[in-house]
């Protein structure tokens, strides 16, 4: 069963995610353009409810923040159900930490979903991302760092996502407005 989400993701600058939209334009597959508010909770676990362009999601991802593996649990609503989604988790005690509004272009590149956000407030990511069994994560990761390779872009590690994180979990709702 291929229930292991398989990401890395980095950190570009504003020209350098034009070039990668023309990039994969001309060589990949594409699938969507997203608009999506997401809020996280404060429920211990990272748990998460999304709007995007066609529907509302609550979602887990087991494992830790930025884990280049990690175990997912989505259910999927109509669109119009995310206030819903969000009076629910409020009236159980959870809290909303963060607030994200990114903007997601999203394309198949051979076999790879590729990700490329802009994000309000917090800036310009380029993510691969690739749904694995147990068995093979670890070689779908090193396939997706050769493909990060292939693109000329550096693997941003782990402790700068955090660092960026924390900022941005603690002057969200200034940022946003930026």
């Amino acid at each position: 069963m291929n229930n292991i989400e398989i990401e890395i993701r980095s950190f570009i600058s504003q020209e350098k995610y034009e070039e990668l939209l023309e990039f994969f334009k001309e060589n990949a597959e594409f699938i969507s353009d997203d608009d999506q508010e997401t809020y996280y909770f404060d429920a211990g676990q990272d748990l998460r409810i999304q709007r995007n362009n066609t529907y509302s999601k609550i979602w887990l991802k087991k494992g830790k923040l930025h884990d280049e593996q990690r175990e997912e649990i989505e259910i999927k609503f109509n669109k119009e159900d995310f206030e819903i989604l969000e009076k629910l988790f409020l009236s159980l005690g959870y809290g909303v930490n963060i607030k994200w509004f990114r903007k997601r272009r999203v394309f198949d590149w051979e076999g790879i979903s590729v990700m490329l956000d802009c994000t309000r407030g917090y800036g310009h990511i380029l993510e691969l991302e690739k749904m694995s069994s147990p068995e093979d994560q670890e070689e779908t990761l090193r396939l997706l760092k050769e493909k990060l390779q292939k693109l000329g872009i550096s693997l941003t590690p782990k402790e700068e996502f955090d660092a960026k994180y924390r900022y941005y979990r603690e002057n969200w709702q200034k940022l946003v407005l930026e």
